[in-house]
């Protein structure tokens, strides 16, 4: 399942049972976290920033399945995950 966004494709390796209206909203929340953190996510943020793009994959997905689904509550995190380091 992928979706583009402003020439950037976000994709996910699914199961044929899992429902791709719930991936798509994950890879929308994804974007939309990505955009409120870079501010206008490009494809040098992604590049020169994979570490952080991993991070906050780690807030959003555990062991494949959705962690949070708060953008408010994963934004907080990383700001106390910026603080700590």
């Amino acid at each position: 399942i992928y979706r583009r966004y402003a020439g950037l494709y976000f994709s996910l390796c699914v199961d044929s049972t899992d429902n791709e209206l719930v991936c798509l909203e994950i890879i929308h929340l994804f974007v939309e976290i990505l955009d409120h953190y870079f501010g206008n996510v490009r494809e040098l943020d992604l590049v020169y920033n994979f570490h952080k793009v991993f991070v906050i994959t780690d807030e959003l997905v555990l062991s494949g399945e959705l962690q949070e689904s708060s953008k408010k509550v994963i934004l907080d995190r990383l700001g106390i995950l910026e603080r700590i380091e």
